[in-house]
């Protein structure tokens, strides 16, 4: 089972430190602001032949994994 990381990178020089899919500037960002304003995974998909489902879901992924790290002060 492959994990979000192998996905999703975080290089300084790109899209200023934002976590994104790895060979693009498509951050995680984007993927998550696209998903809630109602484009499926199709969607994404067509208009950005460049990524796969599986990197889709690695955003997902990666963003529950942040959610869950968030401490309460």
């Amino acid at each position: 089972m492959k994990t979000y990381s192998e996905f999703i990178e975080i290089d300084a020089s790109k899209r200023f430190g934002k976590p994104c899919i790895k060979g693009t500037r498509i951050a995680v960002y984007d993927v998550l602001g696209w998903l809630a304003n109602g484009m499926t995974i199709q969607d994404i998909l067509e208009d950005f032949p460049e990524i796969n489902e599986e990197e889709v879901l690695s955003c997902l992924a990666y963003s529950a994994d942040r959610e869950h790290k968030i401490r309460v002060a």
